[in-house]
């Protein structure tokens, strides 16, 4: 038991670094390639805090545990929503653009939708997440892609700071060895999942609702909170929505594009706390300071997580 819980650990260390330096060498690649700071932003690192969940996903889909594929991807967006901008909104409070307000919450809402109405079967009859489900998650996915890079030719913004310049070997070996290391930890992560469920008797359903879930989301934990420290607070909520969107639209599609992925009814719960935190995020940018999440806010955010866990420990 003590080593597999060790190896979960490993796993998940080994997933962060191996996305960590697969950011970092795309991001070379890319500005390489003259494309701007904003670009890489929006795509490159939010597709990178997506990847330990992507990983993590294929090789339970490939290997047909259903319970981690979902338990992974729904436990991930409530965390992201009610632990990390809740603890990012209690550093400072979150003022956000009015595109995020008005386009990229609803959008989340409507990734959270569709998720619930594919996988309890209302279009198929069966409560499956299909290859032909998978195919039309993947395309709205490039539709958010699309409006991602349309935002950007509306915006002015300076870039950041630029990193170090890298030379094209060191690049390569950036890609090459995050992408190993990645798949590395996310057989490390599944293996070592399941094998932790059996041993305590307890559902795969539940390891990928906490552990799985917490520990994929410890990149975006990490980019939100440093980006609440620095008060940019763009970064600390684009970051939740945009991993949010990615994990159903993309992590979900690539998932049941593999393999079709069987839906347990137990699951609608999540599903419908995910669909209230999501509007309950929608509201708050309308009390007290308007397009803002202020610290009570993020606090009950945070407080509703805490009831859940219980719950979840207790059921």
């Amino acid at each position: 038991m003590v080593v597999q819980f060790l190896l979960l650990l490993a796993g998940f260390g080994i997933l962060i670094k191996g996305a960590d330096w697969l950011v970092d060498g795309s991001s070379a690649l890319a500005r390489k390639n003259k494309v701007s700071d904003l670009a890489i932003g929006l795509t490159i690192v939010a597709f990178g805090t997506s990847m330990p969940e992507l990983v993590v996903n294929v090789f339970a889909a490939y290997q047909g545990t259903s319970e981690i594929v979902f338990g992974n991807i729904i436990g991930s967006n409530l965390f992201n929503l009610f632990v990390i901008l809740g603890i990012a909104g209690l550093i400072t409070p979150l003022a956000v653009q009015s595109s995020t307000v008005w386009k990229e919450i609803p959008l989340s809402f409507l990734a959270v939708l569709m998720l619930f109405l594919f996988s309890n079967g209302f279009f198929s009859g069966n409560e499956i997440l299909s290859r032909i489900d998978g195919a039309v998650l993947l395309l709205f996915f490039g539709f958010f892609l699309y409006y991602v890079f349309t935002q950007l030719k509306a915006e002015n913004k300076h870039s950041a700071e630029r990193p170090k310049e890298l030379t094209n070997l060191k690049i390569w070996i950036y890609i090459i060895l995050g992408l190993g290391l990645l798949v590395m930890g996310g057989k490390l992560v599944v293996s070592a999942s399941v094998k932790i469920a059996l041993d305590l008797h307890i559902s795969q359903a539940l390891i990928g609702l906490t552990i799985v879930a917490a520990g994929t989301s410890l990149p975006e934990l990490a980019t939100s909170v440093v980006a609440a420290i620095k008060k940019n607070n763009d970064i600390a909520v684009g970051n939740i929505i945009g991993s949010n969107i990615f994990n159903i639209f993309l992590v979900l599609g690539v998932s049941a594009f593999i393999r079709p992925v069987h839906y347990d009814v137990k699951f609608n719960y999540e599903l419908y706390l995910l669909g209230f935190g999501t509007i309950l995020l929608f509201i708050a940018m309308f009390a007290g300071k308007k397009k803002k999440l202020d610290r009570w806010e993020a606090g009950i955010l945070l407080l509703i997580y805490l009831v859940y866990t219980i719950y979840l420990i207790r059921s």
